[in-house]
């Protein structure tokens, strides 16, 4: 009997006729992705971990296939993406209370069918046999039900647009007074959509004589329609990025011979692109706040053909050490913010963040403007950079700290927004010290 036979109850039935075997024998094994994608949901739920970890930490464990691991990450983004929606979609197919891991294994099953559109059989058979025995004639009767009404579910037209492409009410509330309505739903319609794989040529590591995707509008940059190129990402050949994230480099515009610090540094991507834009810099300096970052941040850069003159760990939103005062050129501080530009990509931080968050984000970026600036040299150059789309991490962060600095001019922004320019979100502020 063929291996899809386990999808019915016939096919199970017939095993268990023809081996003798019971029929629970026949069951999901304990390594589906699919029973991984709730213990994931599970555990996160929990707040134990970020989404990225658990997958990775999951797929691992379990030893999943190459098609299983992406299954099981399609899901689970899947779900975290869509999250609203299919809870909204259950309280239509199933009235009154849900214990937590049955609305997880209902969350699962309603992706499968009717986000990710897999076959129905598969998405309404393997979530039944996701489910204790007390609750698997109930998960069979919602998915049955959404079985019968797709074409209704799949109309969102009558839904809010916060509950129809899944984000907080407050979040689409800021951007419909910042970009207006229609533009808000475009931006939450592109969070919703898994983005693309852009590799950029290192042209640190040699001749690029290979095939690497698709080009795109911007020299040295490649979509990856398939597989990563695991060769040549171990080479340091290419890196894995967004195209938004060249805008603060392109304004920090690094010089032959000069000294430039990269302040929030890990995992490397800025400096990389410092070190591939000016190869002949006087030196680079790579800090970050967190001491467990640096390893990762060295084997990077070493990776990537990058050796810089000095990796250290120190927290930014306090002092510098004086040998530092005075001592760059030009420095980039790609601060931590709310990530709102980048939500596509990290798909559970729009339900992690809340708005009394942003006001402590903004005293941290100030804190790290403060104690960078003493580190430029006189004429020198600092970029402020962000993957926000909020105005009090960016043009507001901005013009308070100008203002409490009028030794400081304005030289120059980018901004990068991710319904308009199709990438990531993204900001960047040039500031620069008269000589």
């Amino acid at each position: 009997m063929e291996t899809q036979d386990l999808k019915t109850e016939d096919g199970r039935r017939e095993l268990t006729r023809s081996t003798g075997l019971p029929s629970s024998v026949f069951r999901l094994p304990m390594k589906s992705p699919r029973r991984a994608a709730v213990s994931i949901l599970r555990a996160w739920g929990k707040g134990h971990a970020y989404a990225e970890s658990l997958i990775e930490r999951h797929a691992s464990r379990n030893e999943l296939s190459s098609a299983d691991r992406a299954l099981l990450n399609a899901i689970v983004l899947g779900v975290l993406r869509h999250r609203r929606l299919l809870d909204e979609w259950i309280g239509h197919l199933r009235k009154g209370k849900l214990d937590h891991e049955t609305r997880d294994i209902l969350r699962v099953g309603l992706c499968q069918l009717l986000i990710l559109q897999l076959p129905d059989h598969a998405a309404v058979f393997e979530t039944v046999e996701l489910g204790k025995s007390p609750v698997r004639g109930l998960i069979n009767a919602v998915m049955r039900r959404a079985q019968s009404s797709k074409n209704k579910l799949l109309d969102l037209s009558e839904l809010p647009p916060a509950v129809a492409f899944s984000h907080p009410d407050w979040l689409f509330n800021r951007w419909k007074k910042q970009f207006g309505r229609d533009a808000a739903v475009e931006l939450m319609a592109f969070n919703n959509q898994p983005p693309p794989t852009i590799a950029r040529l290192n042209p640190l590591a040699g001749s690029a004589d290979y095939e690497i995707g698709i080009p795109t509008d911007l020299e040295g940059y490649f979509q990856v329609p398939g597989p990563l190129p695991t060769d040549l990402l171990a080479t340091g050949a290419i890196y894995i990025t967004d195209p938004a994230t060249r805008h603060c480099v392109e304004l920090l515009d690094p010089q032959p011979g000069e000294v430039v610090l990269d302040a929030c540094a890990a995992p490397g991507g800025k400096s990389f692109l410092i070190a591939a834009a000016q190869p002949d810099l006087g030196a680079l300096v790579c800090t970050d706040s967190n001491e467990k970052r640096l390893p990762r941040l060295r084997e990077n850069l070493e990776r990537l053909h990058i050796t810089p003159n000095e990796v250290a760990c120190h927290d930014w939103t306090r002092p510098a050490p004086g040998r530092w005062h005075g001592a760059f050129d030009a420095i980039l501080l790609d601060v931590p913010c709310s990530n709102t530009g980048v939500l596509r990509r990290r798909v559970d931080v729009r339900w992690r963040l809340h708005p009394e968050q942003l006001t402590e984000l903004v005293g941290i970026q100030r804190a790290i403007l403060n104690a960078a600036l003493p580190c430029l040299k006189p004429g020198g150059r600092l970029v402020y950079s962000t993957c926000s789309l909020e105005p009090e991490e960016n043009e507001g962060q901005i013009e308070s700290f100008l203002a409490d600095h009028p030794e400081l001019r304005l030289a120059g922004t980018r901004q990068a927004l991710p319904h308009r320019d199709g990438t990531d979100g993204a900001f960047a502020a040039r500031l620069e010290t008269s000589a």
